[in-house]
C-alpha cells in the first residue's frame, strides 16, 4: 500500500488508514473506495453510451432526410 493510498481525508482531517482505524473503519473505507471506483467505470460507459447513442440518432435523422430528398426528387420527374 503507498503512503498516499494510507491517508484518509474526512471533513479536512486527516488519518492513517493502517493506525488510525480499526477494522470496522479499514472496511468501510474500502467499500468506499470500491463503490468510487465502480462509480467512475459506470461513468466512463455511459460516456461512451451517450457517444454512441449520439452516432446513431444522427445517422437515422441523417437517413430520413436523405430519404425525404429522394422521394421529393422522384415526385418531381413524374
Amino acid at each position: 500500500m503507498t503512503e498516499e493510498k494510507n491517508v484518509v481525508s474526512i471533513n479536512g482531517e486527516e488519518y492513517n488508514f493502517l493506525e488510525d482505524f480499526d477494522d470496522k473503519q479499514r472496511y468501510i473505507v474500502e467499500q468506499c473506495r470500491d463503490l468510487q471506483a465502480k462509480r467512475q467505470q459506470a461513468q466512463f460507459q455511459v460516456d461512451q453510451l451517450t457517444g454512441a447513442l449520439d452516432f446513431f440518432t444522427k445517422a437515422l435523422i441523417e437517413s430520413v432526410s436523405d430519404g425525404s430528398k429522394e422521394e421529393t426528387a422522384v415526385g418531381a420527374m413524374n
